[in-house]
């Protein structure tokens, strides 16, 4: 029985994990945030390494990662491939599901840069649309966070034009955004793109909770992960380029300003 190593022991790597488990996979959990168990007992016998931790605790972990197992990168909030270059078999799984409708059963729509996760992650509850583009699957996964913020900031309401034109505007500019960095900006139709980005923008979301915190005054809370945050913080150091027409996301800076110097 194959084995899947799963770095991340929280809602959505348990998640992903139940689905492997389903498909016959020996699932072997690291959680970084109690490391109740040392990495590399985790990782030597895997066949495959699956990431859902957040994005700056991955960082973290990769470099004491082998480089010639096939891994998986679940987590969102990178905005290039500079970090995973030195993997010799990688993919990306992204795409609009959250951690409780995946358990639940619920339909959840995912994109998949290589056709065994296909396979891997097979259940009658989700539906795959593959592309080549990990570039463009990683950026989406990061940048639908960061407008998640502002729609929070905005409190755009389900089924309202608000809603509805700010959805346009932001997949409009992520696609513009994409096409700056050498992605692909047809990416942005993909389940990866449009349907996270929706789904992200509503009060489910982490995200979109911090921008309604934030436009109250409330920041984040003590040990509380908010990637679009995080994903602001790469963007103002440079990690991609931010086109003149990116009006939202450049606002967004300006007005974070202070929290993510």
């Amino acid at each position: 029985m194959p084995k899947i190593a799963i770095l991340g022991a929280g809602a959505y790597g348990t998640a992903l994990g139940g689905i492997l488990a389903d498909n016959g996979y020996d699932i072997d959990y690291y959680d970084p945030a109690v490391e109740r168990e040392k990495l590399k007992d985790v990782v030597g016998d895997a066949e495959a390494i699956l990431l859902c931790a957040p994005s700056d605790i991955v960082m973290r972990l990769l470099s004491h990662l082998p480089k010639d197992k096939f891994l998986i990168v679940a987590s969102k909030g990178f905005l290039s491939e500079e970090a995973f270059l030195e993997f010799s078999d990688w993919a990306v799984l992204s795409g609009a599901g959250f951690a409780d409708d995946i358990k639940a059963s619920k339909t959840v729509h995912l994109t998949a840069t290589d056709v065994r996760l296909i396979k891997m992650f097979a259940a009658k509850s989700v539906k795959f649309d593959t592309t080549k583009d990990r570039l463009g699957v990683l950026m989406c996964g990061a940048l639908k966070n960061v407008y998640a913020i502002k729609a929070g900031m905005l409190r755009l309401k389900p089924n309202t034009k608000k809603r509805e034109n700010y959805i346009y505007a932001a997949t409009k500019e992520m696609a513009l955004i994409l096409n700056e960095n050498g992605a692909n900006p047809r990416t942005i139709r993909l389940a990866c793109g449009m349907k996270d980005l929706v789904l992200t923008c509503g009060i489910n979301s982490r995200n979109y909770r911090y921008g309604v915190e934030y436009s109250v005054g409330s920041g984040c809370q003590p040990g509380q992960t908010v990637e679009g945050l995080a994903a602001l913080k790469r963007i103002a150091r440079g990690d991609i380029l931010v086109p003149e027409k990116a009006e939202i996301l450049r606002g967004i800076l300006e007005e974070f300003e202070n929290e993510i110097k």
